[in-house]
């Protein structure tokens, strides 16, 4: 019986092959928006993408099976909200919390966004499959910040346990997101105020201020 050449054994599991690199994740999602924003789903494509960014298109495809999975990861890192309780905002009320939330951006990084909110519902008209994977990637992670919230505040007293929480968490994600894809105008801080202080402190029971 012939015996295995011992220097086969060592070698083969270098033979399964590369852990994948994703050290130039962040240029090619950076160049992916970029796109996006300029030409919109439609006119995006792989190819595009991969110039830009200064990767093979090989080796895009090994990560994203698809340019729609490579927009929803690209929106979700624009979008991304870490929910770690122990890292989100505690000011002791509600609406300080939600005020906290809110980042300054420029007028140009607002435009940037709007086309870029455009492209992805074209995306989504031209594949309605990827709904679900965009929903669970860019609006619940800040349905689940408005939970946490929402929770800390039932905890202190201030706002009745018998608050819809589920409900309630999913109104400023969805009145934003109507404000972007359906009307065409940005998210800034005025109007995000509006909805705190004329929509979500009174469905809580709270005084605006």
């Amino acid at each position: 019986m012939a015996q295995l050449d011992p220097t086969m054994i060592t070698e083969s599991p270098s033979r399964l092959g590369r852990k994948r690199d994703h050290s130039r994740d962040s240029d090619i999602l950076d160049a992916a928006l970029a796109i996006l924003a300029e030409v919109g789903y439609d006119g995006m494509t792989i190819d595009m993408v991969a110039s830009r960014a200064k990767a093979g298109k090989a080796t895009l495809y090994r990560r994203w099976a698809s340019k729609g999975a490579l927009v929803i990861d690209a929106v979700a890192c624009m979008k991304k909200i870490e929910v770690d309780e122990a890292q989100l905002p505690d000011t002791g009320t509600l609406r300080g919390d939600l005020i906290a939330l809110i980042k300054p951006h420029s007028l140009e990084e607002a435009e940037k966004k709007l086309q870029i909110m455009a492209g992805l519902i074209s995306m989504l008209a031209s594949a309605p499959e990827l709904s679900e994977a965009a929903n669970a990637a860019i609006v619940e992670p800040r349905v689940a910040v408005n939970r946490v919230l929402m929770r800390r505040a039932v905890d202190r007293g201030e706002i009745s346990p018998t608050c819809d929480i589920e409900t309630l968490s999913l109104i400023t994600p969805a009145m934003a997101a109507y404000r972007v894809l359906i009307l065409r105008k940005t998210v800034d801080r005025d109007y995000l105020m509006s909805l705190i202080d004329g929509v979500m402190l009174p469905a809580v029971g709270l005084a605006p201020q």
